[in-house]
């Protein structure tokens, strides 16, 4: 297909991004921002000092999965669990004004909201502080969850699920919203954690990066990347096992800077090289990748077409600085002529 050809057909695409409904679920943090200037080193030890000049915050992990989904469609729900504490109604409250459904998000007191801060100077990232408590949902908040997700199933385009390894999914919630998206006849996309051993069988899709393709694969070892990227055969095998062990209809395999590589029916897989400009921050660009993919989905997308525009997001999105998304604006520039 001729370049101009295919970015029309891409275009055509995001410009059915605004009717879609979706809903995310899993793990909510907050990420922080500390921004500062760095002047000297430290007399008490070799570290920098940074002389904060602002501070920001952001909805984070499948938080944040949502808020590259509202920057595309106004319909967007997020289901997860916040404690009660002053991070849950922060976060509560970035998600209420961004216009993200909040009605499946449960408030725990006794849970403690995971924050993420990140302490940034001159552009850089210097260092990251996490506070967090994984635990898991009591069994009266997880009929309270499936009662949610038998309303609001039916009523959604796609699902998308954002496992943090935070403790809100588990393999009966993973279960139920793979029985769900099938009952239902909907899109069910997932971008997993390597250390929760989860099972996600019969989603439409698997969004894992390198790691999590051979830990998911029950492999310890895990081998440097080789290039060219279709020569890289551990990779090839790892992400067939998965594939056949998750029995998802596909398979996107991001890969930082060797881009992304696609396992979609009997033909062999395709390799979309990553288009990043400038590197900044990869801070939630998975996250940008598993939003923009599964509105291609649902919009009617190839898969292949729908992994070309996740490639293009997380292009635009690892050039900026922080935890950021992509406008559709954006987007649709790089359709505009070769990205």
């Amino acid at each position: 297909m001729r370049p101009e050809t295919a970015n029309a057909r891409l275009l055509e695409l995001i410009g059915r991004f605004r009717g879609q409904r979706l809903l995310v679920a899993g793990d909510l943090m907050l990420d922080e921002f500390i921004w500062g200037r760095v002047s000297r080193i430290s007399p008490e030890a070799p570290v920098p000092v940074v002389n904060v000049t602002g501070e920001s915050y952001y909805p984070g992990g499948a938080a944040n999965v949502a808020r590259n989904l509202r920057e595309f469609t106004e319909d967007t729900a997020v289901m997860g669990m916040t404690g009660a504490d002053a991070a849950g109604e922060r976060l509560r409250e970035l998600l209420d004004n961004a216009g993200i459904d909040t009605a499946g998000v449960v408030r725990d007191a006794a849970a403690t909201t995971t924050v993420k801060t990140r302490v940034i100077a001159r552009n850089q990232q210097v260092v990251r502080v996490d506070r967090e408590r994984p635990g898991a949902i009591s069994e009266a908040q997880f009929g309270r969850v499936c009662d949610y997700l038998e309303h609001t199933v039916p009523a959604v385009d796609g699902i998308i699920v954002a496992d943090y390894g935070k403790g809100f999914l588990s393999q009966p919630l993973a279960d139920e919203l793979c029985r769900l998206a099938r009952r239902h006849s909907k899109i069910l996309t997932v971008d997993p954690h390597p250390h929760t051993s989860l099972v996600w069988r019969g989603a439409t899709a698997i969004k894992p990066n390198r790691i999590e393709t051979f830990t998911a694969t029950g492999l310890a070892h895990i081998p440097d990347p080789v290039e060219p990227v279709y020569r890289d055969e551990a990779l090839l095998d790892a992400a067939r096992k998965l594939r056949g062990l998750w029995e998802a209809r596909c398979l996107l395999v991001t890969l930082g800077e060797q881009g992304m590589l696609l396992f979609d029916g009997p033909a062999a897989p395709l390799h979309l090289p990553a288009r990043a400009k400038e590197v900044f921050d990869v801070s939630g660009a998975g996250d940008t990748a598993i939003a923009v993919f599964t509105l291609g989905l649902v919009a009617g997308a190839t898969p292949a077409e729908a992994a070309e525009l996740a490639n293009r997001a997380s292009g635009i999105v690892v050039g900026k600085v922080g935890t950021a998304t992509v406008t559709r604006a954006e987007l649709e520039a790089t359709c505009g002529g070769l990205f």
